[in-house]
């Protein structure tokens, strides 16, 4: 059954159908929320407020099949809002990640051979030094795998400005992994 039929049969009363789509789309909001937060602890609260928000407000949701737009709204705003409660930036100082033993092995040993995990690190600090408007959307095209259509969707921004902060991520990006002297090679093990 597709979201649509399942939001459906959840507006006829059936509880089970939201269920459905929680245990469809919750892994999904998890690793959008841990890509913005790099905690996983605040990737589960931001999860489990989008599904609260999702259940309160799906009768609202106008047409069902943009439904994987609107659930990312959600889990989006709440990210945004989370940052803005804390008052905190979600990131390492930079002196701190270029001192980590990991950049200083890459700086130290080109051939070592580094496991997944510890680039997966390198990759969520690099994002983290990316402005959110910036991280969000390299977040959505490239770990989410959305078009920017539907990134633009989401956001409720024009296509063309989508697409110039994922020029602007990327560019940011590469400038981070050239100051940590770390090829982009290195980073290409998926």
């Amino acid at each position: 059954m597709n979201d649509a039929k399942l939001i459906k049969e959840f507006r006829s009363g059936n509880i089970d159908a939201f269920n459905n789509l929680v245990e469809r789309w919750q892994h999904r909001i998890h690793r959008f929320a841990y890509r913005y937060f790099s905690s996983h602890d605040d990737a589960m609260e931001i999860t489990q407020k989008t599904f609260i928000k999702a259940y309160r407000k799906l009768h609202t949701l106008d047409d069902a099949d943009k439904f994987s737009a609107w659930i990312y709204r959600i889990a989006n705003n709440l990210c945004l809002d989370e940052m803005k409660r804390a008052g905190r930036k979600r990131s390492q100082p930079l002196e701190t990640i270029e001192e980590s033993p990991i950049v200083k092995s890459i700086n130290g040993n080109p051939d070592l051979s580094i496991q997944q995990r510890e680039l997966g690190t390198i990759l969520q600090q690099a994002l983290n030094q990316l402005p959110p408007e910036q991280r969000i959307v390299v977040i959505m095209k490239e770990y989410e795998g959305l078009k920017f259509r539907e990134i633009a969707e989401v956001l409720e921004e024009p296509e063309n400005t989508i697409k110039s902060r994922m020029y602007y991520g990327l560019s940011s990006l590469r400038t981070i992994f050239e100051k940590w002297n770390i090829e982009m090679e290195a980073l290409n093990y998926e």
